[in-house]
């Protein structure tokens, strides 16, 4: 009860630092900006992995947010909005880069394994061996499309029907990516390590410390 009293609130108070921000209120904007910076800075680092990026993206989104906080109507979530400029911004960056590009509304025809969450035992031995660093340098190489659904679900724990919102694409455009980013993952770790580098843990266990899935949003 404590808990969503304190959603409740925190979704109150930010309403009305929208709507003060929205009428030129300086001080309520810095307010959001204090609010939402260290999620956003999370984000940026997590789709760069680089911190010189992350902190320039981060203040690139804030000033986005400055100028079109005027736009939000209150049909999503804020965090949801607020997010969803995030990840554009990050993805106009790496689309300058020249990186590879993922279409994130490309029908999938393809004949792969359907989306779930089991995974095998080498998967298991596999995911639990690979520290944040390797990881890090795995997510870095997945082309835009995947690297964003692959943080905003597996890290920042969204949903798929709240991910195809921010990134406006189907649910199931959401999955597959999902998927391609897990198979592309899996493919560059074994990649990386040798077989007897392998121990036994659970599916994901690098990404545990990281995550922020029980975050409030």
């Amino acid at each position: 009860m404590s808990s969503e009293k304190n959603v409740t609130t925190k979704a109150a108070s930010d309403s009305q630092l929208i709507a003060r921000a929205q009428s030129g209120d300086e001080q309520a904007f810095a307010a959001l900006f204090e609010a939402h910076k260290r999620r956003v800075y999370s984000l940026c680092l997590r789709m760069t992995g680089n911190v010189a990026e992350a902190e320039d993206l981060t203040q690139e989104a804030f000033l986005q947010l400055f100028r079109k906080i005027g736009t939000f109507r209150g049909e999503s979530a804020f965090s949801t909005w607020l997010h969803r400029l995030v990840v554009n911004v990050v993805l106009m960056h790496l689309r300058k880069k020249g990186l590879q590009q993922v279409s994130l509304d490309e029908t999938d025809t393809s004949l792969e394994e359907p989306v779930k969450r089991d995974y095998g035992d080498e998967d298991r031995r596999l995911i639990g061996s690979i520290d944040r660093i390797t990881l890090a340098r795995a997510i870095g190489k997945l082309p835009p499309g995947y690297r964003a659904v692959f943080v905003l679900h597996d890290m920042e724990g969204y949903e798929h029907n709240e991910i195809a919102g921010i990134l406006n694409c189907s649910v199931g455009n959401s999955k597959s990516q999902l998927h391609k980013a897990r198979m592309k993952l899996r493919e560059a770790l074994r990649e990386s390590r040798a077989p007897g580098d392998l121990a036994e843990g659970p599916p994901g266990a690098a990404l545990a410390e990281t995550s922020s899935h029980h975050e409030e949003r």
